[in-house]
């Protein structure tokens, strides 16, 4: 039996190289092999995605709800709002960098604190996912599948992640942290030139923390794609392997 058209018109359009060798991958194992069957049939594509999704997160998870799992890395490093930057500046020039260093480390602190309540909010995404957005994110780029978690995902994990977001505030101090900013910036005498910008401190601090999380799932799926020693169950090896 032939390759079906639509996947012949698919490989012809695909540039890079690859997303080419994965096509041609997925060509080979759609074809039938002698006796009939598919080497790779759709159960086993969205099963091979649906555990992929679930070994990214946990990972992800793990990684960033441990202390300094955003603090202690760069790439989701939750900083100080843009708004915020310039009296941060003049706070620290005055004496005040210690003030200014607290309310970092707390609005980090509540991210990693209420990291580990995500993981129940993506079973969702992961249970509905179909055999067309099995094959689509099998042969996307190296971060479709997060693209497409975060698509589902990201509206409804923020409204319900935000109030445990501003739990953890109030726990570590980031709240404190920030009145004292604040307040330290106001006892300044040009104060009145440069008021302190209006913030959502907690909308703030849970998007940056939304976006650390998938920043983090994403590279654990790049990981799993190009990566043996991360293709840790058979099933992630015969859905990936050889990619």
């Amino acid at each position: 039996m032939k390759i079906p058209v639509a996947i012949v018109v698919i490989l012809l359009l695909m540039t890079s190289s690859v997303q080419a060798n994965l096509l041609e991958e997925l060509a080979r194992q759609v074809a039938p092999d002698r006796t009939g069957s598919s080497a790779l049939d759709n159960s086993t594509i969205v099963k091979g995605l649906k555990e992929a999704l679930a070994t990214g997160v946990e990972r992800a998870i793990t990684t960033v709800a441990k202390p300094d799992g955003y603090f202690g890395n760069q790439a989701i490093k939750i900083l100080l709002p843009d708004k915020l930057q310039q009296v941060a500046e003049i706070l620290g020039t005055v004496g005040y960098q210690k003030v200014v260093d607290e309310l970092v480390v707390s609005m980090n602190r509540a991210a990693e604190q209420a990291a580990p309540k995500a993981g129940k909010f993506f079973g969702d995404a992961i249970r509905r996912m179909t055999v067309e957005d099995a094959r689509g994110i099998l042969t996307g780029g190296d971060t479709a599948a997060t693209a497409y978690f975060e698509q589902k995902t990201r509206g409804p994990l923020f409204d319900t992640f935000k109030p445990t977001v501003t739990q953890n505030m109030d726990k570590v101090g980031t709240v404190r942290a920030y009145n004292a900013l604040v307040g330290s910036y106001q006892d300044l005498p040009l104060a009145g030139f440069i008021g302190v910008p209006s913030l959502d401190l907690s909308d703030y601090v849970t998007n940056r923390a939304l976006d650390g999380l998938f920043h983090m799932i994403g590279a654990e799926e790049k990981k799993i794609r190009t990566n043996p020693a991360a293709q840790t169950t058979d099933l992630l090896k015969k859905v990936f392997g050889n990619r």
